[in-house]
């Protein structure tokens, strides 16, 4: 089944103290985390019972430029280049442009119009 296009889909937390977010969460919701590291840094995939909820990073390998943790939102997108390129022109702003994420098809991060990041995802 795949998830329509406009959908949240996932949700971000990238923190300047990843240990005591996950004791946080973990403590106060339950959460369990999954490892799921790339290219040496660190990351986990956040679970809410069996099911696969968001993911959990340091601050400094998040697309946002802030010194502090912040959470963000990817949508479910159709055609994730295209989009891009037609939001880009609708006057958002690229943070991170649509690339490859293994295991999880293409991903990008702009900043609407208003000034709200935002990720997008084409699911593998």
């Amino acid at each position: 089944m795949t998830t329509p296009h406009g959908t949240f889909v996932w949700n971000d937390l990238l923190t300047t103290d990843v240990e005591k977010a996950k004791a946080f969460f973990a403590r106060t919701l339950g959460w369990t985390y999954e490892d799921f590291s790339l290219e040496g840094q660190p990351y986990f995939v956040i679970k809410s019972g069996a099911e696969m909820v968001g993911g959990l990073g340091a601050i400094e390998h998040g697309d946002v430029e802030t010194t502090s943790s912040y959470w963000i939102g990817f949508i479910e997108v159709e055609g994730i280049d295209e989009r891009f390129a037609t939001a880009l022109e609708a006057g958002a702003v690229a943070i991170r442009p649509p690339h490859d994420v293994e295991g999880i098809g293409r991903v990008c991060v702009l900043r609407d119009p208003t000034g709200a990041a935002v990720g997008w995802m084409q699911s593998a």
